[in-house]
């Protein structure tokens, strides 16, 4: 293995890890303010897709331009949701929290394959391809201009939670919901809202990965179990931990699928799962 290919690899790593990231900081967010794990978190990644798609097709209007509405779109559908069936179920067992966000995904699945068939479809034409070449790694503009979108996106989540009174309600919300309420903080306005930035970052991560990676229905699941690996690896509720786990297991996917064959990609991120599972079930960056 020449250090070519090893940089190329690596570079490749760090930007689908940049979009895992930004998947799973929507879901740590959801998770941390709530305690609710959202099984329809990669159909939000799939409404973006399309919503990029249509926007596109119907008139031409490229990804990059439309990102700020898809994002204010899935953001309104968020705090939608969370209104309409989410509250419903906040004191419910777990179990029944569970079902109903795992419902979700199979509506919003089955509602895409309707209104849009199972067809595999993509963007033509965008503001952003072919390659270019970089300290002599070559990568894909598409690619490198979603994981710059991703570190964008991310700074405006985190700058939001530490630098605003909105973030800091929310972040107090987060770490105590009753001394939140005590101290005048709405839980349920919290909670609508961290439902609105989750779908928004989906959202964004869909717009993003239009621009190179195939729309279809399911393609929330390609990313969702990823996310969720994240998620944990980061820490549960921790949006720094998420940012620094999802760059991680981009770059160890890839290295995986380099070194043993794309095969056993996925398989190299799983035990790396079960092993910090089984060792720090808190995270790598979660506190014990």
């Amino acid at each position: 293995m020449t250090a070519e290919i090893l940089l190329q690899t690596l570079a490749s790593g760090v930007l689908i890890g940049l979009i895992y990231a930004l998947v799973a900081i929507g879901l740590t967010m959801i998770f941390g303010v709530m305690d609710i794990v959202n099984f329809a978190h990669g159909e939000f990644l799939m409404l973006g897709m399309y919503a990029s798609f249509w926007l596109f097709a119907l008139y031409a209007l490229d990804p990059l331009l439309t990102l700020p509405l898809t994002v204010l779109m899935l953001f309104a559908f968020g705090m939608l949701l969370y209104k309409l069936v989410i509250r419903r179920i906040i004191d419910a067992p777990m179990l029944s929290q569970i079902f109903t966000t795992f419902g979700l995904m199979i509506l919003l699945r089955g509602v895409a394959q309707f209104l849009w068939k199972p067809d595999f479809r993509s963007i033509e034409g965008s503001w952003v391809s072919g390659s270019v070449k970089l300290a002599g790694i070559q990568l894909g503009q598409p690619q490198l201009v979603a994981g710059l979108g991703a570190i964008v996106v991310t700074a405006l989540v985190h700058f939001f939670l530490t630098r605003t009174r909105l973030g800091a309600a929310l972040e107090a919300t987060a770490a105590d919901k009753e001394a939140a309420q005590l101290m005048g903080i709405d839980s349920h306005r919290m909670f609508a809202l961290a439902w609105g930035i989750g779908a928004a970052c989906a959202g964004a991560a869909g717009v993003l990965l239009a621009t190179f990676f195939p729309i279809f229905p399911e393609v929330g699941a390609n990313f969702i179990l990823l996310a969720f690996v994240v998620v944990n690896l980061g820490g549960f509720g921790s949006v720094t931990g998420a940012f620094w786990a999802g760059i991680l297991v981009g770059v160890i996917e890839v290295m995986g699928g380099l070194l043993l064959g794309p095969q056993y990609k996925t398989a190299v991120v799983l035990v790396l799962f079960l092993a910090v599972l089984m060792f720090r079930p808190q995270g790598l960056m979660g506190k014990a």
